[in-house]
């Protein structure tokens, strides 16, 4: 299976404003206030897994004046400039992650969390080809779990 990868230097913990916005500028994106104050609420803390209405009280805490859709808009931009990684957990629920290395997740069904699971943890056979003239971008695994009753 040919998976194709592109590398995007994505922000960490320890970028500074002067870095982020070089970033962006990179990545094409114009290095709003915003945008700007949302990858710092994002990365400053490491790798994680958010949501857009948990990014979205983060920010409104943060006193960063920012509405739901831009918050969206702006999850949406980092995903597409190789930033975020997007992991669906269902057709409701869309979570974004700092890591975007290669990695599956667990979906805990009880507090709604996302978990990474180490790449060398799962291995994948026999993927299906892709029709013609498609390529396979990567593959997603999310596996889902939940405290054992009685426990």
């Amino acid at each position: 299976m040919q998976v194709v990868r592109t590398h995007h230097d994505h922000l960490h913990a320890a970028a500074t404003a002067r870095d982020i916005k070089s970033m962006l500028r990179e990545a094409g994106l114009r290095p709003t206030r915003q945008r700007v104050a949302l990858a710092d609420i994002l990365y400053r803390y490491g790798n994680r897994h958010i949501s857009a209405e948990q990014l979205h009280e983060e920010a409104i805490s943060a006193r960063v004046p920012v509405s739901l859709a831009t918050v969206y808009n702006t999850l949406h931009q980092f995903t597409q400039a190789g930033f975020l990684r997007e992991v669906a957990v269902d057709g409701t629920k869309t979570y974004f992650d700092t890591n975007v290395s290669d990695h599956h997740h667990f979906f805990n069904e009880e507090d709604n969390s996302v978990i990474d699971i180490p790449g060398s943890n799962l291995s994948i056979d026999d993927v299906p080809t892709p029709p013609e003239g498609m390529e396979i971008v990567r593959v997603d695994v999310v596996v889902r779990i939940r405290p054992i009753e009685g426990r």
